[in-house]
C-alpha cells in the first residue's frame, strides 16, 4: 500500500568520481560575495563583514553539460565555485573539527538571472528567482577528499568560447571552508548531504545561446557546460 497521497519524489543526487554510488542532495548553501575583487565588481565593501547565505534548491542542481537558457530573463552571468560536499553535520560545530564533515569537492556553477536578482535587490525583496531556478546550479562529479586532500588553495576559473572570463585562487576567499561550515551551523542544523557553494571571484558576466563554458579548479578537472 501506498502510504503517499502522491507519488513522492525521487531523491536529488551529484555524481561522484570513480563510484557507481551517488551522493544524496539534502540543502544547497551558498555563500555571496566571498571574494574581495568579486565584492568591489559588484559595489560592495570587501572588507570581511559577516558572511551571508542564500539557498538553491537541491533539483536545482544538474551533472548535464548542457545549461537551457532560462525565461523570463536576458541576461544569465556564470558564476564558478568550488563546491563542498557533507559527510555529517550538526549545529554549533567547531572550527577546529569542521572539516572533519567534508566528504569531497566539486567544480559548481551558480548560474544567476542577474536583471531579476538586480530588480529584487531594488526592492528590497528575497533573491530566489534570480537565483534558485531549474538547471541554475551545473555541477560535475563530486572527488572525495581522501583522493584530493583539503582544498584551500589553488586555481580557479572559467572561460566562455575559450576566453578567460573569470581568475583566482582558493585561498583569496573572504571565509575560509571551515569558517564557512561553522558559521552556518550556528543558524541551521547541517547534516550530510548538505552542498555549500563558496563563492565565485571576479569576472562574472552574461552567457548567450551557442556559449561553452569551461570552469577548472585545480585538483578537480574541468566542467564543461554548453548554452542551449
Amino acid at each position: 500500500m501506498n502510504e503517499y497521497v502522491i507519488n513522492p519524489h525521487a531523491v536529488i543526487s551529484a555524481a561522484v568520481a570513480g563510484e557507481e554510488k551517488r551522493f544524496p542532495i539534502r540543502r544547497v548553501y551558498c555563500i555571496g560575495r566571498n571574494y574581495a575583487d568579486h565584492a568591489i565588481e559588484m559595489g560592495h565593501d570587501p572588507d570581511r563583514e559577516p558572511p551571508f547565505f542564500f539557498q538553491k534548491n537541491p533539483d536545482n542542481v544538474c551533472n548535464v553539460d548542457t545549461f537551457p537558457y532560462p525565461p523570463q530573463t536576458s541576461d544569465v552571468h556564470h558564476e564558478m565555485e568550488l563546491v563542498v560536499a557533507l559527510k555529517r553535520g550538526g549545529s554549533d560545530i567547531t572550527l577546529e573539527n569542521a572539516l572533519e564533515h567534508v566528504y569531497g569537492y566539486a567544480l559548481g556553477l551558480d548560474m544567476t538571472r542577474r536583471d531579476l536578482q538586480g530588480e529584487m535587490k531594488k526592492m528590497g525583496r528575497p533573491w530566489e528567482i534570480g537565483k534558485a531556478f531549474e538547471h541554475s546550479a551545473p555541477m560535475g562529479p563530486i572527488h572525495p577528499v581522501s583522493r584530493t586532500g583539503h582544498l584551500d588553495k589553488g586555481r580557479i576559473a572559467l572561460t566562455v568560447n575559450g576566453e578567460l572570463r573569470q581568475e583566482g585562487d582558493l585561498d583569496q576567499m573572504i571565509w575560509k571552508v571551515p569558517e564557512m561550515i561553522a558559521y552556518l551551523s550556528r543558524f541551521y542544523t547541517l547534516a550530510a548531504g548538505d552542498l555549500i557553494m563558496t563563492g565565485t571571484p571576479a569576472g562574472v558576466g552574461p552567457v548567450e545561446r551557442g556559449d561553452v563554458m569551461v570552469g577548472t579548479v585545480e585538483g578537480l578537472g574541468e566542467l564543461v557546460v554548453t548554452v542551449v
